[in-house]
C-alpha cells in the first residue's frame, strides 16, 4: 500500500462525519452541483486507483509506465466542465481529465483502456499497444508524446484553423464553438517550445483573430529533482499580452470546479486564449523509478499531503451531506477492486510481436496515388482567366511551383498556403507570388518568425480538415523546429494507430549553390535530420518539369492517406533557365497540366536522363544539373552516361535504383549534402544490399559548414569533382568482358 493511500484511508476514517472546519464556502462555492461534486470524485478514486495499479503491473512484469497523474487528479474538473466534443491535448498526468471525460462520453470501460496501455497490450483502443497515451477518438482526445510542451503549437494551430474552417468552406470534424484544452506542467512553461505557442496565441488575441484554446498549466511546484522557484510559473503566465489569467487551488474542489468552468466558457464566447493555472501537488516521485527521498525530506513529502485533491473533494462531499466518510470510503475500496480486477484481466492481453505489425502505422501505400482530384475544364479555364499555364511559354522551377500550387488550390478548397512572407510579398524568391491575391488572406497568410508556430499552425489546421502546405523559408531555419515534425507530425499516427493524422506538405527552400548570397543559414546541404524520420516522405524536385508531379503526388499522399511530406526545393535552380550555355532553356520546361498523363509522378520511382553504357551517375536535387552538365563534358571524350535523379530521398526508391544500376557495371554517386551523414551513404547501402556486384563510388560536399562568398565552392562539390570520379572509377575496370545485364533503360516520362 503507497503511503498517500494509507493517509487517505486514516483520514476518512479518522474524521467521521462531523463538520470540518474548513471555514464556510463562499457564495460562489455554494452554488456547486452536489452531483458535479460526486462525478469529481468518482473520476479522481478511478486515477488514484489506476497509478496504484501501474506499479502493481510493474511488480508483476506486466506494466512498462509508471508515470501517474496521484497529486494531478484536480485536472478532472476540466473533463467535466469541458464538452466532449472539445479537443484536447493533455499533459502526461492527466488521468483525473481522462476518466471524467469517458464519463461524460459514456465510455465503455476508461479503466480497461489505461491498463491496456499500461501493459503496451495490442488491443490498446488509441496507440495499439505501442506507447501509453491518454488518448481516445470518441473522446476527442489527441494523443501527445512525452516531449516537453512540444504539442502547445499544435494546440495554437487547432485553435487558429478552427475559425476558418466556416470562411474556407472547409467541414471540421469539431463543432463550431468548441474549443482547444492544452495542458502541461509548471517546468514545461520553461521551454522555448511553450514560450512560442504562449506567444503566438497572445500575438492572435492582439490582432483579434479568434484562438478559441485554454492553456492550462498543472504546477507541482517541481520538474522531476529540480524545484520551481517560488510564484515563478504564475508570474510568467499573468505577463502573456491579452490572455486572461486565472489561478485555482486544486486542493479547493469546489472553488476549483467554478474556476474551471468560468475559464471554458470566457473562451468559448470570446473566442480568445486564456490561460489557467492550476496549483497542484506530486505524489509518488516522478515515476516508479524515481528516489524522490534523493532530492527532498521526508517531512517536505509528507506534508504535502494535506494538499491531497483527492482528500480535499472527499472531505467536501461529508462536508455538504453528500456522502459520510464511511460511504466514501466504501466508495473508493471498491474502485480499487473494480481497477485491480480488471488489471488482473490484462496480465495476458496479446502484444504486438512482430516488427511489420509495430510499423504498420507507418507504412507508405504500395499502390501508385490515384489521379489528381479534376475539375471540369471550364472551371479550370475560368479560373485561369482563360489562359492555363500549359497554354503559355516554358517555365522555371519557381514558376512551375508556383503554378501547381494554384492548380492545387482551385481545385482543393481544403489547401492553405502559409509561413513567413509568402502571403504579401509572395516568398522571398516569389515562388508564392499572387496566391493570396487569388485565393485570400484565408487560405494565403504570413506567419510569425518562428518555425516551431508555422508547423504547429500546420499540425492543428490538418486535424481541423484542412491540407496546410507550410514554407519554411530557410532549409536551416528547420533546425530551430524539426521536432515538431519528428516528435509531433511524423509520431501522430503511429502514437494513434493510424487513427489521427495531419497530413501536410511541407515546402521547405534549401541546398546549397547561391551565387552573391547565402553563408550556411542560406545555403544549407544537410538532410539527414530528415531522412531518419520514420513514416516521413521527402521529394526533391530537380528540374521544372518533375515539380509539378512531385508536388501533387505529396499532396495527394497528405490529403488522402495523412501522410507528412517535405518537398525540399533546391534555391539555387529556382530562376535557371540554361543547361550547357547561355540560352538553351535546357532548365525550363512546359507546364505539366493535371490532366496529363504524367500529371503526377509515383512514391519510388526515379528519372532518368540520357541512354550511355558506361556508368550510371545516381544524384538528386542540384546534383542533377551538375551531373547532366558532366555528363556532357565525359560524352566529349567518348564516356557515355546515364544520369539518375532520384527524386525520393526517403523513403530512397531502392527497388528502381537497384533495378537500373543492374544494367551497368559502374555506378557513382553523386552527393551535394556531406560526406558523414550524407544522401550517399543511404544509395551505396542499398545497392550493396542488393546484392550489386559492380564498381561503386562517391563524391561528395564537404564536412562543413558552408562559408559566405567564393570559397564556398571550396567545400561544395563541383562539375570537375564528377568528370574526374567518373575517370577514375572507369580507370579501375577490368579488361575482362563485361557479363552484367545490359537491357535497355527506359524512362517513365518523356525527358526534358
Amino acid at each position: 500500500m503507497e503511503t498517500i493511500d494509507e493517509h487517505f484511508v486514516r483520514r476518512l476514517s479518522e474524521r467521521g462525519d462531523h463538520a470540518s472546519d474548513r471555514g464556510p464556502a463562499t457564495l460562489e462555492n455554494r452554488r456547486t452541483d452536489l452531483s458535479t461534486l460526486r462525478h469529481l470524485f468518482d473520476a479522481q478514486a478511478q486515477s488514484r486507483h489506476l497509478d496504484f495499479a501501474a506499479r502493481w503491473l510493474q511488480a508483476q512484469g506486466k506494466g512498462y509506465y509508471t508515470i501517474g497523474s496521484a497529486g494531478h487528479e484536480s485536472n478532472a474538473a476540466l473533463g467535466l466542465v469541458s464538452r466532449v466534443d472539445d479537443p484536447a491535448l493533455l499533459h502526461y498526468r492527466a488521468g483525473g481529465f481522462y476518466a471524467a471525460r469517458a464519463r461524460a462520453a459514456s465510455s465503455d470501460n476508461p479503466v480497461r483502456d489505461i491498463l491496456l496501455s499500461l501493459t503496451s497490450a495490442a488491443s490498446d483502443p488509441m496507440s495499439g499497444g505501442r506507447h501509453k497515451v491518454f488518448g481516445h477518438p470518441r473522446l476527442s482526445i489527441i494523443p501527445q508524446t512525452s516531449t516537453i510542451s512540444s504539442h502547445l503549437p499544435r494546440a495554437v494551430g487547432l485553435a487558429y484553423a478552427l475559425g476558418l474552417g466556416p470562411g474556407t468552406g472547409v467541414g471540421s470534424p469539431w463543432p463550431e464553438d468548441a474549443i482547444v484544452l492544452c495542458s502541461f506542467g509548471d517546468a514545461s512553461a520553461n521551454h522555448s517550445t511553450a514560450a512560442g505557442a504562449l506567444n503566438a496565441a497572445a500575438y492572435l488575441v492582439h490582432r483579434k483573430i479568434p484562438c478559441p484554446v485554454l492553456f492550462v498549466c498543472e504546477d507541482n511546484g517541481i520538474g522531476i529533482s529540480t524545484k520551481s522557484p517560488g510564484e515563478w510559473p504564475g508570474a510568467a503566465l499573468q505577463c502573456l499580452p491579452g490572455l486572461s489569467y486565472r489561478q485555482v487551488d486544486g486542493a479547493d474542489p469546489e472553488a476549483l470546479l467554478a474556476v474551471s468552468a468560468a475559464s471554458v466558457a470566457a473562451v468559448r464566447e470570446s473566442r480568445r486564449a486564456a490561460v489557467l493555472h492550476l496549483r497542484t501537488v506530486r505524489f509518488m516521485g516522478h515515476a516508479g523509478s524515481d528516489a524522490e527521498v534523493a532530492y527532498r525530506s521526508r517531512s517536505e513529502i509528507l506534508a504535502d499531503y494535506a494538499r491531497d485533491p483527492l482528500l480535499a473533494t472527499a472531505q467536501a462531499l461529508v462536508d455538504r451531506g453528500v456522502m459520510s466518510a464511511a460511504e466514501v470510503l466504501d466508495t473508493y475500496e471498491h474502485v480499487r477492486l473494480q481497477v485491480m480486477d480488471e488489471a488482473k484481466r490484462v496480465l495476458d492481453e496479446d502484444r504486438l510481436a512482430t516488427r511489420e505489425d509495430v510499423m504498420a502505422p507507418l507504412a507508405l501505400p504500395t499502390a501508385a496515388p490515384s489521379a489528381p482530384t479534376a475539375i471540369t475544364d471550364e472551371r479550370r479555364t475560368a479560373a485561369w482567366a482563360g489562359r492555363p499555364p500549359e497554354a503559355g511559354s516554358p517555365m522555371t522551377l519557381a514558376q512551375t511551383i508556383n503554378a501547381t500550387l494554384a492548380d492545387l488550390m482551385i481545385t482543393h478548397p481544403e489547401a492553405l498556403v502559409f509561413g513567413e512572407d509568402v502571403a504579401v510579398k509572395g516568398g522571398v524568391y516569389g515562388v508564392t507570388r499572387a496566391l493570396r491575391k487569388r485565393f485570400g488572406g484565408l487560405r494565403v497568410f504570413d506567419t510569425l518568425l518562428d518555425e516551431q508556430t508555422i508547423l504547429g499552425v500546420a499540425l492543428g489546421a490538418a486535424l481541423a480538415g484542412f491540407v496546410p502546405i507550410p514554407e519554411i523559408q530557410y532549409l536551416a531555419y528547420l533546425h530551430n523546429a524539426e521536432d515538431q515534425l519528428r516528435g509531433e507530425a511524423a509520431t501522430l499516427r503511429f502514437f494513434s494507430n493510424g487513427q489521427y493524422q495531419n497530413g501536410m506538405v511541407v515546402r521547405v527552400a534549401g541546398l546549397a549553390y547561391q551565387r552573391g548570397f547565402g553563408g550556411h543559414f542560406h545555403n544549407d546541404n544537410s538532410v539527414a535530420v530528415l531522412r531518419d524520420i520514420p513514416g516521413l516522405v521527402l521529394a526533391v524536385p530537380s528540374h521544372p518539369a518533375e515539380a509539378p508531379g512531385l508536388l501533387r503526388t505529396c499532396f495527394d499522399l497528405a490529403r488522402r492517406d495523412g501522410r507528412v511530406c517535405v518537398f525540399l526545393e533546391p534555391i539555387a535552380r529556382y530562376h535557371s533557365r540554361d543547361l550547357l550555355e547561355d540560352g538553351d532553356g535546357g532548365w525550363t520546361a512546359p507546364y505539366v497540366a493535371p490532366d496529363a498523363a504524367e500529371a503526377s509522378t509515383p512514391l519510388g520511382t526515379v528519372g532518368l536522363f540520357g541512354e550511355g553504357r558506361d556508368v550510371l551517375i545516381v544524384t538528386f536535387g542540384n546534383g542533377v544539373h551538375l551531373s547532366r552538365r558532366a555528363a556532357a563534358t565525359l560524352a566529349d571524350g567518348g564516356v557515355a552516361s546515364t544520369v539518375l535523379d532520384l527524386r525520393w530521398l526517403a523513403p530512397l526508391p531502392a527497388e528502381a535504383l537497384t533495378r537500373v544500376a543492374a544494367g551497368f557495371d559502374a555506378v557513382l554517386v553523386v552527393d551535394e549534402t556531406r560526406r558523414t551523414g550524407g544522401v550517399a551513404e543511404g544509395v551505396l547501402a542499398a545497392l550493396v544490399d542488393s546484392g550489386y556486384g559492380g564498381r561503386l563510388a562517391r563524391v561528395a560536399s564537404a564536412d562543413s559548414f558552408i562559408p559566405l562568398g567564393p570559397a564556398a565552392e571550396t567545400v561544395l562539390l563541383g562539375e570537375t569533382e564528377i568528370v574526374d570520379a567518373v575517370r577514375e572509377l572507369l580507370a579501375s575496370s577490368t579488361a575482362a568482358p563485361s557479363t552484367r545485364d545490359t537491357r535497355t533503360i527506359h524512362d517513365d516520362r518523356e525527358r526534358p
